[in-house]
Formats: structure tokens, sequence, C-alpha cells
């Protein structure tokens, strides 16, 4: 029997953090991983799509040159083994990366699946080399210990999430994807159906547009990111429409079955006949199941709850009902968002509960929410709705991108949103939500996160200058406007 003081199960996101945390607060962590460390994010998720999406704004800007700008520029093609060749080379690199900290930090990664015996025990059977192979190589030989280990202060349970799929024909990773297996799917088909319209779906149908697939966008919910601010959705549609993607909302799958060369799938929309479309791909993108098939969960006490999270008895420590055994990632139900750099912030969370330390609960309402589509979106805080429905008297303000220099050089169009409480006397008070659609808002909402965690009213955002010309300067006017000293805003 091995001994340590924290096990932390799954290598993803929210697994390496919690192992980087805690060993840089000197405590002996052993990581489980049956795959690669680094997870879903750097393998499938996060880092390729993104380093494909910068390939299709690239893509996008050629036609922008040519078509806007007067430069007399011709896409002659794509090389897909090239393109995917740089993801790949990026993603590698971040893996050794990931693999290199974990060596340096001194966390013994163990290469198998981990199953719970108990409330403090584990017991993890080696997996041999494969896909995994490189892991090992980092790590030395530790990563080739398997068998029963103890953890002395706590167990962490962070094996992340899979596709959900829906019934029909099976994903065979050709014909029919789900968004782990769609990037690494031979070619670019010239026709696709995307089901789903929500951070994944959106982000893929604008991929695709780009790369020059005719694209029908589903949704089931009567907007896309049924989640954000009803603003921000409609804008995002005018966006992708614009792009020439034809989107469907308050319309659902009925039929799909596969052919030699794609799929035919039947699709009932919001109003009208049945509509039958013969594609070459269809993209399943209708949410992620946790995964914990495989954790014996019963053997130390635990149990899912009835969509198949394990919900923290403690959402201050992130902490089952099982003392010691805490829960980061996917695995955490709602109000947990689901997102790489939320479960950055609850893998340090854990690990410094679990090293002694008490660190400030998690505040989800101020994670920014991003999608990296064309155009993006980003968020954080309330909606307009949401803050009504909680029994807020809001001020709003709305400012289009365009009506700044830098949104004109830009000309995609967008916005930014503010929602604020409305103060005693009138005017704006404290800020609830910030909303942006437009090009690079996932690089300007760092500072809306500051702007509602630390509940600044707009008085207090409007002191400070925004560079001119920028693409943020339009966030700075919304505010000085509701401060009462707006400059171009009328």
């Amino acid at each position: 029997m091995h001994e340590t003081d924290i096990i932390v199960i799954g290598g993803g996101t929210g697994g390496y953090s919690t192992a980087l945390r805690a060993a840089a607060l000197g405590l002996d962590v052993v990581l489980a991983e049956r795959d690669l460390v680094g997870g879903t994010c750097l393998h499938r998720g996060c880092i390729p799509s993104k380093a494909m999406l910068h390939a299709a704004e690239l893509v996008d800007g050629i036609a922008e040159a040519r078509e806007r700008w007067g430069v007399k520029a011709t896409l002659e093609a794509v090389d897909w083994p090239a393109l995917t060749a740089t993801r790949d080379d990026i993603v590698a690199r971040n893996h050794r990366g990931v693999e290199g900290h974990l060596s340096h930090a001194g966390v013994r990664v163990v290469r198998g699946s981990a199953a719970l015996t108990g409330a403090r025990t584990v017991r993890v059977e080696p997996t041999g080399a494969g896909a995994g192979a490189g892991a090992g190589s980092a790590t030395g030989a530790d990563a080739e210990a398997g068998g029963e280990w103890t953890a002395r202060r706590g167990i962490v349970l962070a094996t992340g999430s899979r596709p959900r799929t829906l019934p029909g024909p099976a994903p065979d990773g050709r014909r029919v994807v789900t968004s782990d297996d769609a990037l690494y799917a031979p070619g670019l088909p010239a026709s696709v159906l995307v089901l789903g319209g929500g951070a994944i779906g959106v982000e893929y149908a604008s991929l695709h547009r780009s790369m020059g697939a005719d694209v029908t966008l589903v949704e089931a919910a009567d907007r896309l990111l049924p989640l954000e601010d009803a603003d921000v959705s409609r804008h995002l549609t005018r966006g992708l429409k614009k792009r020439g993607i034809e989107v469907l909302t308050g319309a659902r799958l009925e039929h799909a079955e596969t052919l030699p060369d794609g799929v035919r799938v039947t699709v009932r929309p919001a109003r009208g006949e049945p509509r039958t479309l013969d594609v070459e791909r269809l993209l399943v993108a209708v949410g992620r199941a946790p995964v914990t098939d495989g954790l014996n969960l019963g053997a130390a006490g635990l149990a899912t709850d009835d969509r198949g999270f394990v919900a923290p008895a403690d959402w201050a420590r992130l902490e089952t009902a099982v003392p010691g055994i805490h829960v980061v990632g996917d695995l955490l139900p709602p109000p947990s968002l689901g997102l790489a750099h939320a479960s950055f912030a609850e893998g340090m969370l854990v690990a410094e509960t679990l090293a002694g330390l008490s660190p400030r609960p998690l505040d989800y309402a101020t994670v920014p929410r991003v999608t990296y589509s064309s155009p993006q979106t980003a968020s954080v805080g309330l909606s307009e709705a949401q803050a009504r429905e909680r029994g807020h008297d809001v001020v709003i303000n709305t400012m289009p991108l365009t009506a700044v220099a830098k949104g004109m050089v830009h000309g995609q169009g967008g916005m930014v949103k503010v929602v604020a409480e409305r103060a005693v006397g009138g005017g704006a008070g404290q800020v609830l939500g910030v909303h942006l659609v437009g090009p690079h808002v996932s690089e300007m909402v760092a500072e809306s996160q500051l702007i509602v965690g630390w509940d600044a009213d707009p008085a207090d955002v409007a002191q400070h200058i925004h560079p001119h010309p920028t693409l943020s300067e339009a966030v700075g006017e919304v505010f000085l406007t509701l401060a009462g000293r707006g400059l171009h805003q009328i």
C-alpha cells in the first residue's frame, strides 16, 4: 500500500491545477490519469479548437482584405494536413509543458484507471503504452506505479466529461461526429449541420463556415446561446447570418440516417413543415455529460445526482458529503460552469483547502463566459432578464462597437451592454453584468470581471481612461454615460 497526502483522479485542467497548487504548498501529491494529462481541454477541446479558429480568422481576413480594403488577395486552397500539423504541434508543446510543470513540482503521475476503494483509498489499474505513452516520459518511474494508494489528507475527483449524444446514428468520426472528434475528422466537409446552439456548436458552425462549408445551425431553444443575455444572442445571430450560416432556432432534429457519402437529416423548424437536408457531416454539440464510470463511488459512500453530477455538500470547500473527498471541474453541477478557467480556480481552492488554508469561496457569477466564434461573445455577471427575475430595479446602457473608430475599422458590428442596479435617488449603482459581442471581445472581458467582482459602480469605472483608438473605448463610454459623464454617446 502506497501513501501520499492527496490523490487526484483525473489530469485535466481541474486535476492538474489541483496537483500543482497542492505541491507548491508542500504536499505530497499523486495524480492518476488513464489517458493524457491536459484532458479534453488540451487535447480535444479548448486548445486545438482555438488554434483552428485562429486559422479560420486568417481565412476570413483574406476575403476581407479583398472585398473591403482593396488588397487583391485570393485564397488558393487550405492545405489541411499543414493546418492540422500546426494545430497538433501547438497541442504537443502545451502537453510537454504540463508534463514538465508536474515533474518539476514533484507530482507523481500514475498512468492508469483509478477507482475508489474507500473514503481515503484508491486502486489504480495501470494502463499500457499507446496514445498516452508520452505521459511517462516526463514523470519518471512513478508514472508506472499502480496498485493501492492511501490519501492522508484527501481525494480529489476530476474525471471531466464526455459529449452527450442523441438517439440515432452513432458517431463514427467521419459522417456523424461529436465535439471531441470533429477536429480530427478527415478533411473539410462541403456541408455540415451543427446540432446545438450553445458555445461549442456556435464555434464549430463559425469554423466550418470560414473554411467554406455550407452550414446549418439548429438549436431547440428559441435563441442561440440561451444562457446569455438576449441582446447577445440577437447580435450573434445577426453576425452569423450575415456570414451565410443558416440559423434555425426553436427547431428539433426529427430523424437522421447515414448515407454512403453523408447524412440525411429531417429538421422540424419552429414554424412550417419539416425539412429534409442532405449534408456531408452531422456535428452533434448538445452538451457534455460528467464521466464517473469506473470510479466506484459507492465504495466511498458517494453517489451521483439524477443528472450524473457529483454534488458537493459544501460549496465553499467543494467537499462532498464524505469528508476529505472533493470535486472539481465538469463533475460539478451548476452553478459551476463547466469551463476550463473555472476548473483552474476550483482546483486551486481545493488544494488550498486540503493544505489547511481558508481560501475565499468561488463566486461563479463573476466567472467570464466566452464564445470564440466570429463574432465573439463574452460576458460576466447577470443578464438583464436574470437581474429583473431576481428583483433588481435595473438601469441598462448599450453601445454599438461601430460607434467607436476602432469598431468601424474592424467593420464586424457588435455591442457593449451593461446591466446596473438603479441607485437610490436615480442613476446607476452597482454593476450587475457586462455583455460584449464583436471582434476580440474575449480579450476585453477581464476588465468586466473586476468591475462585477468588486461590486463597482459606473462612477468607479468612469474615472479610468481607456486607450484611443481601441474597442475598449466603447466599454469606457458606456460607463461614462451611466455615470452621467457621457462624452460621445447620445
